[in-house]
């Protein structure tokens, strides 16, 4: 029996965020995705990206990239071969991420055991405060300080009051930092004094991408980890004597088969994992779900700071969040 050829559809998706999301390279209102859909006539896997400018990605560049593979996979291209026929990025994690979802409706099995992983198990996630005046970030911590999890947007001047502020506004909150590549080597060690101060628990990427060297020399009182320094695989051994911990990012990885392969690879490397994401849908946040079940922080928030999310979206309770059902993904 011949396997049933595929078809690729691709759909931008526009979802408004609740208020704005402001981070140390600016604000939006909005977070545009990109849906690949891939079916056989009767299943259909679903992935979700965010192309994201940081890295040079344009939600044009990404669906481009995209449609260019609706003849490989009508041919029958894998989920294996996809990994050396696209790039990391975006695009590839949209599509890498729905071939999973097929296979598993396909196999009526659910991707954790196609993976060869344990049932999934609810997790922490963290609760995201965006940068802005000490003032506005600590209103938004007192409002949020009963969650077990708090992230704090940091990567400007000032930032010592501010994460100060924030700790005075949630006294029991356990608290990570995002700079956001926004310090620089003459101010690490004051904000690295400061997060220490507010009893922070992590600091992702204070320093830019490529010019992180001064972590290896500098005292750090409080564990950093690599996020935008840290993409597939092939980036990890590099960060090893700057880093304590990697976050790991589908869309940044290239699609969850990268995202699995590299936490293992961390692990092996001896670094703590953090799982993030971007602000997206439940759609996004779902395979990620099975990277977070061995990760030490987590930050899938995503759908919490949109106006409204998709239908059968994960199911968050205060600060747990739950694996996806097979209606969302997987």
């Amino acid at each position: 029996m011949s396997t049933p050829s595929l078809s690729l559809a691709v759909q931008v998706e526009r979802w408004p965020i609740a208020g704005s999301f402001t981070i140390s390279r600016g604000a939006k209102t909005e977070a545009v995705v990109v849906v690949a859909e891939v079916s056989d006539g009767h299943c259909r896997g679903r992935g979700e990206c965010v192309p994201y400018p940081r890295y040079g990605e344009t939600v044009e560049g990404v669906t481009a990239a995209l449609h260019g593979m609706e003849d490989p996979i009508a041919r029958g291209l894998t989920r294996e071969g996809l990994q050396t026929a696209m790039l990391p990025g975006a695009a590839r994690n949209a599509l890498d991420c729905a071939l999973w979802d097929l296979a598993a409706k396909q196999a009526r099995r659910p991707a954790y055991e196609l993976a060869g992983l344990d049932a999934p198990h609810p997790v922490t996630t963290a609760f995201t405060i965006s940068l802005a005046e000490p003032d506005i970030m600590a209103a938004a911590a007192a409002r949020t300080a009963d969650r077990a999890l708090l992230k704090i947007k940091l990567g400007g001047a000032g930032d010592a009051a501010r994460i100060a502020a924030v700790r005075r506004a949630a006294p029991d909150a356990e608290l990570i930092v995002d700079a956001n590549e926004g310090w620089t080597a003459d101010n690490l060690a004051a904000n690295l004094a400061a997060c220490a101060d507010a009893g922070v628990s992590l600091i992702e990427q204070p320093l830019r991408a490529g010019d992180d060297t001064a972590l290896a020399y500098v005292s750090r009182p409080v564990p950093v980890c690599a996020d935008e320094s840290a993409h597939g695989i092939a980036t990890l051994a590099a960060l090893v004597g700057k880093y304590n911990a990697v976050n790991i990012k589908l869309d940044k990885a290239g699609g969850l088969t990268e995202a699995l392969a590299m936490a293992q690879e961390a692990g092996r490397l001896g670094f703590d994992i953090m799982v993030g994401c971007m602000v997206a849908t439940s759609l996004a946040m779902a395979p990620a779900m099975l990277v977070a079940q061995r990760a030490r922080y987590v930050d899938l928030d995503g759908p919490l700071l949109l106006r409204r999310d998709r239908p059968d979206g994960l199911l968050y309770e205060g600060s747990a969040v739950y694996p996806p059902t097979s209606a969302l993904w997987g």
